[in-house]
Order: C-alpha cells, then structure tokens, then sequence
C-alpha cells in the first residue's frame, strides 16, 4: 500500500529535505535587508533534520505495530535516510562544519552498499547483507554528530559551562566515517561467498 501512514511519513521526510536546505541558505549577514539572526538558522536546521531523522525510526515502528508494511515503503524508507544525510553533508561541507573527504566516505558508502543488497536481493540472498549492528551504531553516531554540526553555536550549561558542539559534532563525524568503512568491510564479507562464485 502508497498511501499508509508509515509510507506517508517517509514521504514527510523527503519533502522536509529541500526546506532544511534552503533554511541554510536565508541572509544572515547583519547588515543585509531581511537577515536572519544565524542562531536562528542553525537551530531552525537542527529542528527540522531532528523532526526528519525521528520519522525514520517513527515510520518503521508504525510499519510494524500497525501491520503495515509493503515493498513500496521497504524501497522508499532507505532512499528517504540517504537523501536526508546525503543533503546535509553536502550542505556541511560547503559550510566547511565537514571536511569532503569525510563526506565523500560516507555517502560513497551509502551508495555501494545499497547497490550491494539490490544484486543480493537479486539473487535472492538479501538476507545475508541485512542491516546489522555495527550499521545501527554507526547510523546513531552519524546523526548524532550531523546535529552538533548544524546547531554548531556552543551550548552554556548552568553550573557546568560551555559544551563545545562544535568539536563533539567533529570528532563524532570522523567516528562515524571509521564505522562506516568497519561496516562497509563487514557487509562485503557476508557477500563475498556469493561474489566469488560469480
């Protein structure tokens, strides 16, 4: 089914993508007409990859408690989260919050591994290239680190001081491009029997 509500969700978070982009792109520059503290742009990014990134989790716990699961939302669901972190790296990167290099590897990564489970799928053995732990942590600390990055503006907390976002949204990041190639390596070795053969 196109039109339940786990598949309208994932369709929520696609739409919500080019808002989060232009968000980035409103003046801020103090002294232009019409500027828009950038506070208030980095919050208002955060808010909306934040909102993005709960309707993942959102939309397939309502797939599975609602028993409504389909094909369509199994094949749009991964397209959705990869445009999301696709188009905030890319928007990181120009804003030089993410070296290129580091998004290079995770989107790089994004791309051989979805192109790996359709030719599994295939051949019928999608099973053995299912999602696994090492790829959930890594998707935690991937979203985790790409919030720091947006909000960027260090956060005064009372009695304890300043949390540098900055720096925690950069050290995650580049932890999150590690797990990303351990993972990308774990998931060629379960289809490596299957590659061999051919």
């Amino acid at each position: 089914m196109i039109c339940n509500i786990p598949t309208m969700l994932t369709w929520l978070r696609i739409l919500l993508i080019p808002v989060f982009v232009v968000i980035f792109y409103l003046p801020t520059n103090p002294h232009a007409f019409g500027a828009i503290p950038a506070h208030w742009v980095n919050l208002t990014a955060t808010a909306i990859f934040a909102v993005a990134a709960f309707t993942d989790w959102l939309d397939g716990y309502l797939a599975r408690k609602l028993n409504q699961t389909s094909s369509f939302g199994a094949f749009l669901d991964p397209v959705a989260d990869k445009l999301m972190v696709a188009a905030a790296l890319i928007v990181l990167v120009e804003f030089e919050r993410v070296g290129a290099v580091v998004a290079l590897i995770i989107i790089g990564r994004e791309i051989a591994i979805s192109a790996l489970r359709e030719w599994m799928a295939g051949e019928g053995q999608r099973s053995s290239v299912g999602v696994a732990m090492i790829g959930k942590v890594k998707t935690a600390v991937q979203m985790v680190a790409i919030l720091f990055l947006l909000y960027w503006d260090s956060i005064e907390i009372a009695n304890v001081g300043t949390f540098p976002t900055k720096l925690f949204g950069q050290v995650l990041i580049v932890i999150a491009a590690f797990l990303t190639l351990l993972s990308m390596a774990y998931y060629l070795r379960a289809a490596m029997p299957k590659i061999k053969r051919q």
